[in-house]
């Protein structure tokens, strides 16, 4: 047993270098001799010491061992900012870590936009390669074509030269970074769809099911337009796989079931439940959207969701409306609990979600707490302007700005102003306020609370007096508007 194990490990170990060593490696003093050797490389510029850069390594790995396969291939090659490749990161620009750049042939082409997990790079890249669809010239073509990926394929059947084929290839190139595309002009292939000038959406086979046709054909104008809308609306089908690199292509209201989703490993089981979605959204196409993620790559939203964990097989669902509010499905999943979930989402029957902290007993300290459920009174109802901080509690800048805004609090504790702070990581933020770090301050004033201003001065406590004097609706008691104390009547 122990020598089972044993080859197990080195086994894994085997495979795990045999990925990395699909990475070429370069520095400042081959970096350009060899990457003139490849026609397209994906180069990540990193730090060793940087998180994210951690956190992508394996999924680039992954991806450079597909991508080796590609014709033509792609090289996927990375640079240490810290050490031997300082030189050719301070050329290239790179001020922050991962940076990934496409170059093609030693020269730079144009920065990364793409997804950052592995099949997402893989997918990026590949349109980054050959023309935009690709021609096929026989069945078997066709069908490798369709089969090469487990992914849509949007493919033009044109016996001749039309306006329709100048608007397919026309979007192609739009779209090529997200949409795979072929094209085909001859005879066979064109009489397998029995079409001579049409467009057809292929769905992958692994989604295939009862509920709706494996392929839709487009029956529209020659107008790029309404073919990108055909491809957007019929896209992800009935249910769609909704994945980390695709999540903004789902569009509300949307309905999301969240179970241990897996075409690799067990797509019996995840077409098992897939398929009693199916039969639910069937009855609602048109007027909402639905999908199916794996709880596991999607922990952080189930969290937002007050779901730190999904014990059993069962799918747990949960929604957003037109308005972006968020729903929970509190019965065990049915089709019949699905069915009722969705109809009170469309009606407005449902008490949104809000993920939030207890409202505190006291709030009388100089620098007010602000939850999720007090939001309203205490920033936006209230009749004072507002300096709002979102801060998370394990944050660093977060910590070392509390003692500032204490004073500050206490500076203008007499004053027309409130000094707010708020967990964001604990409550839900409002639509109106955007946090993408921490920590992130806003000013809102009294007589306009829907339109919050992101604060973006100095963090010094006189460059907080000096801002709030400038710009609050009525001048300070204690300060003139440029933030000099005002002197005290004897």
């Amino acid at each position: 047993m122990k020598g089972v194990i044993l080859n197990l490990i080195l086994l894994f170990l085997f495979n795990c270098s045999a990925k990395e060593e699909d990475v070429v490696v370069l520095s400042d003093s081959d970096f350009d001799s060899r990457l003139q050797d490849y026609e397209t490389a994906l180069v990540m510029f990193y730090a060793p010491w940087c998180g994210h850069c951690k956190k992508l390594k394996p999924e680039f790995a992954k991806a450079a061992g597909d991508l080796l396969k590609n014709s033509p291939a792609v090289t996927l090659v990375k640079v240490d900012c810290t050490e031997a490749g300082k030189e050719t990161c301070n050329r290239f620009g790179v001020g922050g870590y991962p940076t990934l750049k496409i170059f093609r042939n030693g020269e730079f082409s144009q920065e990364y936009n793409g997804p950052r997990q592995a099949d997402g790079i893989v997918k990026y890249m590949k349109s980054q390669v050959g023309p935009s669809s690709k021609e096929v010239t026989t069945l078997n073509e066709l069908d490798k074509f369709l089969q090469a990926e487990n992914d849509v394929a949007v493919v033009g059947f044109f016996e001749k030269e039309s306006d329709l084929k100048v608007a397919f290839l026309k979007l192609a190139d739009k779209l090529r970074e997200k949409v795979r595309f072929a094209h085909s002009s001859y005879k066979d292939v064109l009489n397998s769809q029995g079409l001579k000038n049409g467009i057809v959406l292929f769905r992958p086979p692994h989604l295939s099911n009862k509920f709706e046709d494996d392929s839709v054909t487009y029956d529209g104008d020659a107008d790029v337009t309404a073919i990108n809308d055909f491809v957007v609306n019929n896209y992800h089908g009935l249910v769609g796989h909704r994945k980390p690199d695709n999540v903004q292509e789902f569009r509300n209201p949307l309905v999301v079931a969240y179970y241990s989703v897996d075409y690799i490993k067990n797509p019996k089981g995840t077409n098992y439940w897939r398929n009693r979605i199916l039969k639910v959204a069937k009855e609602f196409k048109g007027r909402i959207n639905f999908a199916v993620s794996n709880k596991d790559e999607f922990q952080r939203e189930l969290n937002e969701y007050g779901f730190d964990y999904v014990k059993g097989d069962k799918p747990v669902v949960f929604a957003r409306d037109i308005k972006n509010q968020k729903f929970v499905m509190k019965d065990d999943f049915s089709i019949e609990t699905l069915e009722l979930f969705a109809k009170s989402v469309l009606d407005g029957t449902l008490e949104p979600y809000l993920k939030s902290e207890p409202i505190p007993e006291t709030n009388d300290d100089p620098v007010k707490i602000a939850v999720a459920k007090n939001f309203d009174e205490v920033v936006t109802n209230n009749d004072k302007d507002v300096l709002v901080e979102f801060y998370a509690p394990w944050c660093g800048h977060c910590k070392k700005l509390a003692p500032t805004l204490d004073e500050l609090g206490k500076k203008l504790e007499n004053e027309d102003v409130e000094i707010v702070k708020m967990d964001a990581t604990a409550n839900d933020v409002p639509a109106d306020y955007e946090v993408r770090g921490f920590p992130t301050l806003y000013w809102v004033p009294k007589n306009n609370k829907q339109s919050p201003v992101r604060y973006e001065g100095g963090r010094e406590l006189d460059d907080f007096v000096n801002y709030i004097a400038k710009h609050a609706t009525s001048e300070l008691k204690a300060y003139d508007r440029n933030g000099k104390k005002k002197k005290t009547e004897l």
